[in-house]
């Protein structure tokens, strides 16, 4: 699994394979949040997560917006 950030108990991993739009997959305990790159919004939650922590992986994807997409384009092109 490509994991890109590890940071506070989550999991920011970007698949080789995936599909658009461009987006990272945040793993936090059993829960899997899908969030877009371009424009960051939630757009799929997998498991119990949180409001805390579904922001804070929202946050953690803002903050690291510009290396995440960088390394999107790097192993998608």
């Amino acid at each position: 699994m490509p994991t890109i950030i590890k940071q506070d108990g989550f999991r920011i991993v970007i698949w080789p394979n995936d599909h658009l739009p461009p987006h990272v997959h945040v793993f936090k305990s059993d829960a899997e949040v899908k969030i877009e790159l371009v424009e960051p919004i939630v757009f799929n939650v997998e498991g119990k997560i949180g409001n805390k922590d579904l922001a804070k992986a929202l946050s953690l994807v803002i903050e690291y917006q510009i290396e995440l997409l960088a390394k999107w384009k790097e192993i998608h092109e």
